[in-house]
């Protein structure tokens, strides 16, 4: 097609002119802000707050959704879990039998491959010192082949197939053997008394996976050394288990598969044990968000951050139209002018659009620089490395650029409208003034803003309520300066405990398998107890191995029956101490009427001597579960020993000391009972903390846009301020004029937020089996801070025009 040379000559000179008419705007728009420099800094810092608080947010939510999606074959790796159905309750458990991955890898060809894993501890000797690693997996040899854990040094295929074969993480060599090669070198673990062989090197773990170690130790110690009798056992859930799929497959009808064939393989056993034993496979990158068992899933925390990022970017948007529409009185004029010159309501619009623009790009600019300067603080607060810079993921900084765009034509779109159509010969004149809808829209904005954080003020005094809540509750059980010290439970322990009974500042010793709050072996047994219609009852029950010594040092209180007593040999035997959640469960009543009754548990046969009252063995987010405890004085693993509040760290070293004297190859262990359970709430501090920090951008951001609306307001009312001071009107009387329509405001947020807050923070209680009433303290307590944050806020701006002198009010009018 043939192109004329003053058509193309044409097309060009209006290119240019579209240029340098962008090039003005920008102009424009700089200057206009450089003028009004106050109200520039206010514009764009809530602006670059909101997105810095959105761009953190967004990056704790992309690392949380991360969690094993570094497997290049994440979509077909699964963790086998097992339902077990006994005649009194179902559980829900993250393990699996020791030998049904075997068995169903290879049964089914839609099972490319599987692993076991299961967490272990031991100690380390080296050149004489002893080290305690509690971060050990037992582990199958076909682990590298499922999972892309990058193995350094060593053949994947080979590392882990031989018994005492170790891989240890980089961080770990370097521990133990500096800058030198550590490949083919051996370590002694367990007690000094094995030697394992270092075969291979792999890189530390990264930081958004569950399956963590710092070493690896091949399966085949265990089962061919260490308790051959593995392979042949049923029912021992003590190992994960993974298996990767091949594409492609119905894993509801492979799911189904394995339920056949567990009831042809094992369907006696079951119903020998009145045990049933249910296989399901769930998604890898689904455990962490999604699963409830063996862990909570985050993906409400995610939701619920992901809400607060958008409300947080939805306010900063909101006090960008507010803190604009404030200004739209002052630049009246400029547009009429504009107008009576010529200018066109569209290009007034597209001016204004640019001045939107280019205040979201400063705002952008500088959320990039907040954000590269709180990421340290923000990781340290998450504990975690939630990303090590903010160009980890270029998509991130680019997303943030887009929700900027956004922002500016969004936010900019409804002040660029307002400003364009004001009539110049009305503005000129000084007729101008606002709409109703105007007001009622800037109102709105203003409720909404509050309403949302009213909302979250609530949801911080409750989420901090229900911490301290759990933390103050009565446990049941007395776990006041009880230091746990871990041993072997071999025969040096006597000698350990001989020693510690001189220290004067004990005060009592016992010993245990297992401490409320998950110290030592905690474990579940299948038990047969006569019930309340004098039937054989079939529960699944905790179990603790106690001495005569451990109901008296964790003041455990005893309902009917007696105590164990090393007096006593039957009681080693033949004797067993429930809880109340065990009576109840059996039907009876009467703590007195269980005593005497017989029990069958693990081939362990006789009678129930004594009932405990319910105490929380676990964190608070649980119920009580039934317990069972039997008499054990030797082989436990752990020394409780309570000493005195006087010299506690004089008494450590002492205790420190007793140990070494008695166990000079392994380390010294230990921890308190209280750090145990406040271990065990740190998911909800840091939420909390999180929460907090972000609810307090959100309502420093939403004062911005109530200090928007109340500059908007008080030059409105600029001439109606100097007459009434004129009148005689006070300064008081001024002030109260201006703040009561906002206040109006925020009680209206706190009547709309108060049913959000209660239905929102309701559901998030109901993970707690112990939680706390939601009171109308709270309400009103959330209430009160926020008309006190806005009163403060309109006060800058009412007290300023009510010491203004009335005569210039009057004037500019």
């Amino acid at each position: 097609m043939e192109v004329y040379p003053e058509v193309a000559q044409s097309e060009s000179v209006t290119n240019i002119k579209f240029i340098l008419m962008i090039k003005n705007y920008f102009k424009i728009a700089f200057r206009n802000l450089w003028r009004h420099k106050g109200y520039s800094a206010i514009n764009i810092g809530g602006l670059a707050v909101g997105m810095t608080a959105g761009f953190l947010l967004l990056l704790y939510i992309g690392y949380e959704m991360s969690y094993e999606s570094f497997h290049s074959n994440k979509d077909q790796l699964y963790r086998v879990v097992t339902d077990i159905k006994t005649p009194s309750d179902d559980y829900k458990t993250p393990v699996v039998d020791w030998n049904i991955l075997s068995e169903i890898t290879t049964e089914f060809p839609e099972i490319q491959n599987s692993t076991r894993l299961f967490d272990t501890a031991f100690d380390v000797q080296i050149n004489g010192t002893n080290f305690n690693e509690d971060r050990v997996l037992g582990v199958d040899d076909t682990f590298f082949e499922i999972f892309d854990y990058k193995l350094l040094q060593g053949n994947p295929a080979e590392v882990l197939k031989t018994p005492f074969s170790l891989v240890l993480s980089e961080t770990t060599a370097k521990k133990y053997f500096g800058d030198e090669n550590a490949l083919g070198k051996t370590l002694k673990i367990m007690d000094d008394s094995r030697v394992a062989t270092i075969t291979g090197i792999m890189e530390d773990n990264p930081s958004n996976t569950q399956i963590k170690s710092d070493l690896l130790i091949s399966i085949s110690t265990y089962t061919e050394v260490l308790d051959p009798t593995l392979n042949q056992s049923w029912a021992d859930f003590s190992n994960r288990g993974f298996v990767l799929i091949n594409e492609n497959t119905d894993i509801e009808a492979l799911e189904t598969k394995i339920e056949a064939y567990n009831q042809r393989a094992h369907g006696d056993a079951m119903k020998e044990t009145e045990l049933e034993l249910i296989y399901f496979l769930e998604p890898i990158e689904d455990i962490y968000l999604y699963s409830e068992r063996g862990s909570t899933p985050q993906i409400g925390n995610v939701t619920i951050f992901l809400i607060v990022a958008l409300f947080i970017l939805l306010i900063a948007s909101i006090n960008f139209i507010n803190l604009t529409t404030a200004r739209s009185v002052e630049r009246a004029k400029e547009v009429g002018i504009r107008k009576v010159i010529g200018a066109q309501k569209g290009q007034l619009s597209i001016q204004f659009l640019s001045e939107s623009v280019l205040i979201c790009l400063f705002a952008f600019f500088l959320a990039v620089l907040f954000t590269w300067v709180a990421l340290p603080y923000f990781n340290e607060l998450a504990g975690k490395e939630i990303a090590a810079s903010i160009w980890e993921n270029p998509l991130y900084p680019l997303g943030l650029f887009g929700i900027a765009i956004l922002i500016a034509l969004f936010a900019g779109s409804y002040p660029a409208l307002v400003l364009s159509s004001f009539k110049p010969i009305q503005v000129l004149k000084g007729k101008f003034s606002s709409t109703s809808r105007g007001a009622l829209l800037r109102k709105g904005l203003v409720i909404s803003q509050f309403t949302i954080s009213v909302v979250m003020i609530v949801s911080t005094i409750i989420v901090y309520n229900q911490i301290n809540f759990m933390r103050n509750q009565d446990l049941g059980f007395n776990m006041d300066q009880v230091m746990i010290v871990e041993t072997d439970g071999s025969a040096q322990q006597k000698r350990m405990i001989d020693e510690l009974e001189k220290i004067p500042s004990i005060i009592s010793i016992s010993t245990a398998a297992t401490v409320p709050g998950g110290g030592g072996d905690n474990s579940q047994a299948l038990s047969k107890i006569v019930n309340q219609q004098g039937n054989e009852q079939t529960l699944t029950i905790e179990r603790y191995r106690i001495d005569d010594e451990y109901i008296d040092q964790f003041g455990l209180k005893l309902l009917a029956g007696r105590n164990f007593s090393r007096e006593l040999a039957t009681d080693s035997l033949n004797s067993m101490i429930i809880n109340e959640k065990a009576l109840r469960l059996l039907g009876y009543s009467d703590p007195q009427e269980v005593i005497g009754k017989g029990f069958d548990q693990w081939g362990r046969q006789g009678q129930v001597i004594g009932v405990v009252k319910d105490f929380h063995m676990t964190t608070l987010k649980e119920e009580i579960a039934p317990l069972s405890m039997v008499y054990n004085n030797t082989g436990n693993s752990l020394i409780n020993v309570k000493i005195s509040g006087v010299n506690v760290q004089q008494t450590v070293a002492q205790i420190e000391k007793s140990f070494h004297k008695s166990f000079p190859n392994k380390s010294f262990y230990y921890e308190f009972v209280n750090d145990l359970f406040h271990e065990q709430y740190q998911a909800e501090e840091l939420f909390g903390k999180l929460f907090l920090g972000f609810a307090l951008l959100a309502i420093f951001i939403s004062c911005l846009g109530l200090f928007g609306l109340a500059s908007y307001s008080t030059l409105q009312r600029r001439r109606e301020i100097g007459i009434r001071k004129v009148l005689g009107a006070s300064s008081l009387g001024i002030v109260n004029l201006l703040s009561k329509d906002f206040l109006k405001l925020v009680l209206i947020s706190v009547l709309i937020a108060t049913p959000i807050a209660w239905f929102v923070m309701d559901q998030w209680l109901q993970d707690f089996a112990y939680r706390m009433n939601l009171s109308w303290w709270i309400f009103a307590l959330a209430g009160a801070l926020a008309i006190g944050i806005a009163l403060f806020t309109v006060s800058f701006q009412a007290i300023k025009a009510a010491i203004a002198n009335p005569v210039n009010s009057i004037k500019t009018e």
